[in-house]
């Protein structure tokens, strides 16, 4: 069996955020066993798996990217959209739009300290469409 939806993530400001409840919440039951796709329709956001319970591991995440890629508008030749957003599309870049996660007993096969990450590279990128599809 192979089940899409495609819903939006409410607008979030610059940071990453953890949206692993509000993904899953939209999803309804899981396979005994399968795989979990999920696709971020944008170029200056990007999804990730990173640690979820503490808070100061997405605020250095944040900090690092600003330091990686700076918010510098005489460096990028793309400029039409504001300061923020050609290095949105290099961060975007450094992540990805998609995650693949198994499914096992009916839930996402996570590590204990896992969770998905919007991340956010835009100061007002909007709400964020996602495409999720559950194969098993």
């Amino acid at each position: 069996m192979i089940r899409q939806i495609e819903f939006e993530l409410p607008a979030c400001t610059k940071g990453f955020h953890l949206v692993t409840s509000e993904i899953l919440s939209r999803l309804g039951p899981l396979p005994d066993k399968g795989l979990l796709h999920i696709f971020l329709k944008h170029t200056s956001a990007a999804l990730a798996i990173n640690e979820n319970a503490d808070p100061s591991v997405r605020s250095d995440l944040e900090s690092f990217m600003e330091q990686l890629v700076p918010e510098s508008p005489s460096s990028y030749e793309h400029s039409l959209e504001g300061p923020d957003d050609m290095p949105a599309h290099i961060q975007s870049s450094l992540f990805g739009q998609s995650l693949t996660i198994p499914v096992t007993n009916g839930h996402p096969n996570l590590g204990t300290w896992q969770g998905i990450y919007l991340c956010e590279f835009r100061n007002d990128g909007g709400p964020r469409s996602l495409v999720v599809t559950v194969f098993g």
